[in-house]
């Protein structure tokens, strides 16, 4: 269904602090920056798909007497309601090394 098909834990964590730190040349607030905008930008994306995809559900008419529900629209939703959130996604990201790109205005 979505392009982000994690299989990680979608409960509360505990990070290693130092380790994030260290990714970021020993700037916590840097890391958390750079974190935060990957985060909004996967939400950005999953919001788009999400929208997409209930979309084909979605009929001309808005009346609150005639709300059928759908399997196929429930079950969707489920399925993105079940993703773990954009920030754990972001994290895992950051601390694997994907997030191989990212400037900082301040620099030269």
């Amino acid at each position: 269904m979505s392009k982000y098909k994690y299989n990680s834990n979608t409960s509360l964590i505990t990070r290693d602090i130092a380790k994030i730190a260290e990714l970021a040349n020993g700037n916590i607030y840097e890391a958390v920056v750079v974190i935060a905008k990957r985060s909004r930008q996967i939400a950005s994306k999953l919001k788009e798909e999400l929208a997409s995809k209930l979309e084909e559900f979605s009929t001309g008419i808005d009346n609150l007497e005639e709300i059928h529900e759908n399997r196929e629209q429930i079950e969707i939703s489920r399925y993105y309601e079940r993703l773990p959130k954009p920030t754990t996604i972001a994290t895992d990201e950051y601390l694997e090394g994907k997030l191989i790109y990212y400037r900082n205005d301040d620099t030269e």
